[in-house]
């Protein structure tokens, strides 16, 4: 068959920058930073003291309490991202074919926090097992996407993709081509992510991947700048809804862009260092390219992965310029991890919106934070180094990579 094009008609977040996609949009281009102390738990003994939170989050706005009780912070996060999402797509569910409608939803950790709490209840009690009954459903990581198709009753395909912080656009990717060969007609998409807790922050410390810049959080993702020192965990949730091109035309759907293609590899290297060389980078980018049927002179935009870690920027920028060749002097680079910190297996489905935010407004979210480039970064690269910039973008290309080696590109298009 010939492959349906796939189109974007609903957008929908909650993360440190905005608890919706029009607050969130105001604060990339401003360039805010959404780190500051943790307030989630008491953090003064870990060498990390500072994360991207939600702020000022308050669940009573959202679910009552007994709903709640089965909800994980993360799958709260979901059906809030989802909700608005489904909403600005502005479905009559009453003339949708449900079963044409599904759901897969990325997360890399799930329920962390509560398998933890549970954990930590049953290690300070009498060694009876009180367990809620909650307690699995709250913990698994496919739980959100269950969720999201219950609440509407999409009946469509449904799952989980899991594949730490490249998870979303791995879910992206799965959903396109869910639509574009006809298994379904609309698919919400997205990732959500609540790993800022203690066994998240602790696990990540004893690695050396966060940053301890605890004297000033604010400053303290910076991707590309010689002093970076790890990357500042985040939270929240990005949807998407993406549907078929004539299905969104015959309802008078509103189309933010279109999604051309997607890409994914495997480093087959290292259980969490990149490959030095960006081997596997190249290929899941280069694969996207060749799904989208368009050439790297085509690419205006890379919201890279782009972490703030030592280990990790220079390998990607290295394989973007071998992708892109010399247009790659042309093309806008940035990463938006800078302001919203890395939400893990979420990264993706927020970074894929300031993908479209690029395309719908003509504005380049900035890489804030950078007071000296590292060296050995090319000087010719268009970094938007602190500032947002203007621009007409028609192709933006986002990537995410994950522990394990697991690497995933998207490539939006205007439409």
């Amino acid at each position: 068959m010939t492959p349906r094009r796939v189109v974007v008609t609903g957008i929908g977040t909650i993360n440190p920058l905005g608890h919706n996609v029009a607050e969130y949009f105001s604060n990339l281009e401003k360039g805010f930073s959404g780190a500051a102390p943790i307030t989630h738990f008491d953090a003064e003994k870990f060498k990390t003291r500072f994360a991207c939170e939600v702020k000022n989050y308050d669940w009573e706005q959202f679910f009552d309490r007994k709903e709640v009780r089965k909800y994980d912070l993360f799958t709260q996060y979901a059906l809030i991202a989802a909700t608005q999402a489904v909403e600005d797509a502005g479905f009559d569910l009453e003339k949708e074919d449900l079963e044409q409608i599904g759901v897969i939803w990325a997360s890399g950790i799930g329920g962390l926090k509560s398998f933890f709490d549970e954990c930590v209840g049953f290690a300070e009690g009498d060694g009876t097992p009180r367990f809620s009954p909650f307690f699995i459903p709250r913990m698994i990581a496919d739980i959100a996407a269950g969720y999201i198709s219950i609440k509407y009753g999409f009946m469509g395909p449904n799952y989980c993709t899991v594949s730490a912080c490249a998870s979303s656009n791995h879910s992206l990717i799965d959903s396109f081509n869910q639509i574009r060969f006809g298994f379904a007609d609309v698919m919400v998409t997205g990732g959500s992510e609540a790993a800022v807790n203690e066994p998240s922050v602790g696990g990540f410390n004893s690695m050396q991947a966060l940053s301890t810049r605890n004297d000033d959080p604010q400053h303290a993702s910076r991707p590309f700048d010689v002093n970076r020192d790890g990357f500042v965990v985040g939270e929240g949730a990005g949807a998407i809804i993406l549907e078929e091109y004539e299905h969104a035309k015959a309802r008078g759907a509103k189309i933010y862009c279109e999604m051309i293609g997607g890409g994914a590899s495997a480093d087959a290297y290292h259980f969490t260092a990149p490959h030095p060389e960006g081997k596997g980078a190249m290929k899941a980018m280069r694969d996207a390219l060749k799904d989208a049927k368009i050439k790297p002179e085509e690419v205006d935009y890379v919201n890279v992965h782009g972490t703030s870690t030592p280990a990790g920027d220079l390998p990607e920028l290295k394989a973007v310029t071998a992708v892109l060749g010399d247009h790659v002097y042309d093309v806008n680079i940035s990463s938006t991890k800078s302001m919203t910190g890395h939400l893990l297996g979420a990264a993706g489905a927020i970074e894929a919106l300031a993908c479209i935010m690029a395309i719908t407004k003509g504005i380049i979210p900035p890489t804030i934070n950078v007071e000296t480039v590292d060296p050995e970064i090319d000087s010719k690269l268009n970094l938007t180094l602190n500032k947002a910039q203007k621009r007409d973008v028609n192709v933006a290309l986002s990537n995410t990579f994950g522990f394990g080696g697991h690497n995933s590109t998207v490539i939006f298009r205007k439409i």
